[in-house]
Order: C-alpha cells, then structure tokens, then sequence
C-alpha cells in the first residue's frame, strides 16, 4: 500500500498537494503544526478541508516553542507584515527553522505510520524568498532524514519547479480550482479565499489565478510539458 503524509496548513499550496495526493496514493495523512502563527483560522480551514477531502488521518501538532525562537511577522501580531525586505534579505514573514522542524516531524510521522513519501508545497520558482523552499534545501533534509532513520523516504515536491499559474493549472487538472480558491486560506491578514488582495502572498495568488484564466491552454499545455519531463 502506498501512503503519504503531507504537510498541510490548509492554504493554497498544500492544499492542491493534498488533492493531487489523494488521487495518487492508497492511503493519505495530513499533518498541521500549530506554531502559534498569526492566525490561527489557518488551523481550523486545514481541519475543515482534510475531513472535506477525506484524508485517512488529520494530526494536529503543537510546536509552540518555534514561536518562541523565531520571531517573524507570522510569530507576532506587533510585527506588520512589509512588502519590504530586511537587511538580510529575506521578508519578514520568514519563520527561521520552521520547515526543518516541520519536514522533521512529518519524517517521524510517516516512519510510525509506515509512510514512504513525505509531501511539501515548498516552490522555489514562486516563492517568498524563503530559504527553505528551496530544492538543495529538502534535499538535504531528505538525506539526513534518511540517513537519521536508517530508512527509505522520499520528500516529494510537486510544486518545486511550478509558477503560481501552473499550481492552479495542477489544482484544476484535479477538478479542484474552485475549492482552492474559495476555501483555501493562503492570505497573511486572515481572509479566506481571495484574501486582502494587499499581502505579499495574495499578490502572488493572484497574479498567478490571472495568467492562469487569461492564458488557460498555454498554463495547462506547459504545466503538462513540466510534468511530462520530469517523469
């Protein structure tokens, strides 16, 4: 039996993974960390949409004591989120570690359960300037989670090389752009759906939703080709 664990926050991204999951595997978990993030509606939209989508297994995970170590504009209600780049480079959204603990624990996860695919809606061809989205990244990961476990597994990445018109592509390729985009909750104020249209992620989502339904054959044909190459 084949089966997998994503990590999944309930917004677009992870979301579009789940769907695509679902279809692929015999059996799907979902797993949310609860870090103490802005909003903790994002919580409650990933319990509401794994038991839509019918996963096997939803884990809830307290991992509080990241917000204590990281402080980020998603750690803070004081800190605003800026479309401006600190000094080092990164947004202020960026939660330094969060994705090594969260791919860590996902890894622990699927060991228990017997899962052999661990999956992430990490991008690095749109993403936020995160240094943990990036492929060299899980794929170190990967190697010490292998390595630390003694056992095969692999961290699956279907958006790694995808723009946001193609991850709507893929959502829609699996019937499920309407449900992204209307019960998905991707927006860094707490909006559901289409969001504020202002945060540095709605821009994103939305300038990709548009390239998407403006260019729809085009996104699907290369999204198609990508998929295509890569198998």
């Amino acid at each position: 039996m084949k089966k997998a664990v994503v990590v999944f926050s309930g917004g677009q991204d992870s979301t579009t993974c789940l769907v695509q999951a679902l279809k692929e595997f015999d059996e799907v978990h979902a797993i949310t960390f609860d870090y103490g993030q802005r909003h903790k509606l994002e919580i409650e939209v990933a319990q509401s949409l794994a038991k839509e989508l019918g996963v096997k297994a939803h884990k809830v995970m307290d991992v509080g004591l990241l917000n204590e170590l990281a402080i980020s504009s998603l750690t803070r209600d004081d800190i605003p989120v800026s479309h401006e780049l600190q000094d080092n480079g990164l947004p202020n959204s960026f939660v330094p570690g969060r994705n090594i603990l969260f791919l860590t624990l996902a890894g622990i996860y699927a060991y228990q359960i017997g899962a052999q695919t661990v999956i992430t809606g990490v991008c690095e061809t749109d993403f936020s300037g995160y240094p943990d989205c990036r492929n060299d990244f899980v794929k170190a990961m990967n190697s010490a989670l292998v390595q630390g476990m003694d056992r095969p597994l692999e961290i699956a990445t279907p958006l790694m090389w995808l723009n946001k018109a193609e991850t709507w592509a893929l959502a829609d390729q699996y019937d499920a752009l309407q449900l992204v985009r209307e019960k998905t909750l991707t927006c860094y104020n707490g909006i559901i759906g289409d969001g504020c249209g202002d945060c540095p992620s709605c821009e994103l989502r939305k300038v990709g939703l548009n390239d998407y339904l403006a260019n729809r054959e085009a996104v699907m044909a290369e999204l198609v080709r990508k998929q295509t190459t890569e198998s």
